[in-house]
């Protein structure tokens, strides 16, 4: 798990969960990336980017 912001790393677009009611709410974006999952935080697109490898994303997933 690293954060950076991605380079090589560029999603070619974020979403959001289908449970983000849109409302302007604290919620986290996802995006597919060659190095995993990246994760932002949705009010600061321009912040920093967390890139999780895919297996850990999959542990992740699974244990919610």
């Amino acid at each position: 798990m690293k954060i950076a912001r991605p380079v090589s790393d560029a999603p070619s677009s974020w979403f959001k969960s289908s449970h983000s009611n849109g409302a302007g709410g604290e919620c986290v974006e996802c995006a597919h990336g060659v190095g995993g999952v990246l994760l932002r935080d949705s009010k600061d697109a321009d912040g920093p980017v967390l890139t999780v490898r895919v297996h850990a994303w999959r542990a992740f997933i699974r244990a919610l």
